[in-house]
């Protein structure tokens, strides 16, 4: 699917910042202002088998309602949110942000996963892509994923798929896991990276206002990405 094509089609989604999903946005962005490196960019890191190969009804930023079914998924709900910027950490709007996810269980809503006997979750949309707006900001509402095992005695940690895409920029591709998991350290792919880089994509969950959902956190994660040329 290529970039022009999902623009056209998830435009109203990131224009939405602009609109009531805008206020929450800002509200969360008030709440913890972060302080990028922008210099220093983004590590890249694998894709992993589970990217998304197929487009589904629904695509939208909240990943905790499937479009259709009255359930929810299970879990704890978290929003993840912040800004795409360039190296001189100016905003980059209109980059198409995606990510995708294992549910609360390990398990991903994805063919290539269909041996894990871990249980899907019906009501967890697994995937979302958006349009960032004028100001950079994208901002999804999930779950936190659970572990799984991936090859021997690795078990990966928690942690989410990013691929941001914009015309005139590298495409990046990465993971944004969470401070304080003990799976984190032995982590393969994670301690592939300077200890420096791996702080970059690594995020502290703290409380959200609780007028937007009681009990959810929040996850700051800016992202940088490297003009062409």
């Amino acid at each position: 699917m290529s970039e022009d094509s999902r623009i056209s089609r998830r435009g109203l989604i990131g224009a939405g910042l602009g609109t009531a999903a805008g206020l929450i946005a800002e509200r969360l962005a008030g709440a913890a202002p972060a302080s990028p490196d922008c210099d220093a960019g983004t590590p890249a890191q694998t894709s992993g088998p589970y990217y998304p190969t197929h487009d589904r009804d629904d695509e939208d930023p909240d990943l905790t309602q499937v479009k259709g079914r009255p359930g929810r998924a299970s879990g704890e709900v978290i929003y993840v949110q912040g800004r795409v910027l360039d190296t001189n950490c100016r905003p980059v709007a209109g980059a198409l942000v995606e990510i995708w996810q294992a549910n609360r269980w390990g398990r991903y809503d994805h063919e290539k996963d269909a041996g894990n006997p871990r249980p899907l979750d019906p009501n967890f949309q697994s995937w979302a892509e958006m349009l960032t707006d004028a100001e950079g900001r994208y901002r999804f509402k999930t779950i936190k994923p659970g572990s799984y095992p991936a090859e021997g005695d690795w078990i990966r940690p928690p942690h989410i798929h990013f691929k941001i895409a914009r015309r005139g920029y590298h495409e990046l591709v990465t993971q944004m896991y969470f401070d304080g998991e003990p799976l984190n350290e032995p982590d393969q792919i994670l301690k592939a990276l300077p200890p420096e880089e791996r702080a970059r994509v690594t995020v502290a969950p703290q409380p959200v206002p609780p007028e937007l959902e009681a009990g959810a956190r929040l996850c700051v994660f800016d992202i940088t990405l490297r003009p062409v040329g």
